[in-house]
């Protein structure tokens, strides 16, 4: 017996119904997730340790949209963003204190604009993405990664 099939109209009938069900329980929406993204990276431009990455973006209005339709993928399940951000990543010389500070960078952030339970929500999705990064990155260098717990 073969699965049944989900149209495209279901799959975004469900995304929908998903993204309401994570608003609901976080506050989260397209607003807020763009405020957070502008006020993570006006920070995170003058950090002394990802001011040097991030001083490489040449299009920031792109570059935030960009981040923005990332971030309401993970967050909200929208399904915007369409990237492969590993190698986005690749050849930024980006090491272990990299994302270190851009976690404790992004939860300040989110501790600062959001409801505890976004902050929850983004925190863990912000420690998976942090760990797929740099076991890509790892990966491509031919290293292995020291374990990134998911969870405080």
């Amino acid at each position: 017996m073969m699965p049944e099939l989900i149209s495209e109209a279901e799959r975004f009938t469900h995304r929908e119904e998903a993204a309401r069900a994570i608003q609901a329980a976080t506050g989260l929406d397209e607003v807020l997730i763009e405020r957070l993204v502008r006020t993570f990276y006006e920070a995170a431009r003058r950090d002394p340790v990802l001011g040097v990455i991030f001083a490489r973006v040449t299009d920031w209005e792109a570059h935030i949209a960009k981040i923005c339709a990332f971030w309401s993928s993970v967050a909200l399940n929208t399904g915007r963003y369409h990237g492969q951000p590993v190698a986005a990543h690749l050849p930024l010389g980006l090491e272990r204190a990299h994302f270190d500070r851009w976690l404790a960078l992004f939860e300040a952030t989110a501790r600062a604009l959001c409801l505890l339970e976004a902050v929850l929500h983004l925190m863990t999705r912000a420690r998976r993405i942090a760990q797929s990064l740099e076991l890509g990155i790892a990966g491509d260098r031919g290293e292995l990664p020291e374990r990134r717990c998911s969870t405080r």
